[in-house]
């Protein structure tokens, strides 16, 4: 495996939190473990994410949580400690391409507006701030408050992308992991990892179905 400190490899932070959406974090991760441009994503999930896994996904617990995400062993996703300070990615030194927040719970959208840094999401957030690097807030919340709002531009005022955690319909996902790998693709797009099977509106030829896309690469 190529080495992360190599300018040409893709180091990723993907964080979750306690916000509705454990499908999308999960989509996104198989998604970049698909990817052979990226090398290695550092993951973060907060005890509130725990919750919402169990809720959602039936996931029990941190043990073996990237393995019970993605249903297989990874050599390229690394679980972190939300607690670890001191972890790799809560350094400007570590070389990270982006970092994506999905979902981003209200909670963490406040403390990375106002640069509140009590563990390792908030802190690899601000990171991202201050070494001018994308970070991707994938906030999932309704209805909106007026502190909501103030906390979204505040955060986009500091350099955060604001991207809210809606999916698209005009692709005519025909599953719910359809629907999730689309807006995996969007937000991949958007930090330099395009991915080749989106659907692409106004292409005559892009893969409506992720279906369609599995069965051309057999």
């Amino acid at each position: 495996m190529p080495n992360p400190l190599h300018p040409s490899a893709h180091v990723l932070t993907v964080a979750a939190t306690g916000a509705s959406g454990a499908l999308f974090t999960r989509e996104m991760l198989l998604t970049l473990e698909r990817d052979e441009r990226v090398q290695r994503i550092n993951f973060i999930a907060s005890d509130n994410a725990l919750r919402v896994f169990a809720e959602e996904l039936g996931i029990k617990g941190r043990n073996n949580l990237v393995e019970q995400l993605l249903g297989k062993k990874s050599e390229k996703v690394h679980a972190l400690n939300n607690d670890d300070i001191g972890a790799n990615v809560a350094s400007g030194s570590y070389p990270t391409r982006a970092m994506i927040v999905i979902p981003c719970s209200m909670g963490t959208l406040a403390r990375v507006a106002h640069g509140l840094a009590g563990n390792l999401i908030d802190r690899a957030a601000d990171v991202c701030l201050k070494e001018k690097r994308p970070l991707v807030l994938c906030t999932r919340e309704t209805p909106l408050n007026r502190v909501h709002i103030r906390n979204m531009d505040w955060a986009a005022e500091a350099g955060a992308t604001i991207y809210p955690l809606i999916p698209t319909f005009y692709n005519q996902p025909k599953s719910f992991d359809e629907m999730a790998y689309q807006f995996a693709c969007r937000v991949l797009q958007f930090v330099g990892l395009e991915q080749k099977d989106a659907y692409r509106w106004g292409q005559e030829n892009s893969l409506r179905r992720r279906g369609d896309a599995e069965k051309n690469k057999a």
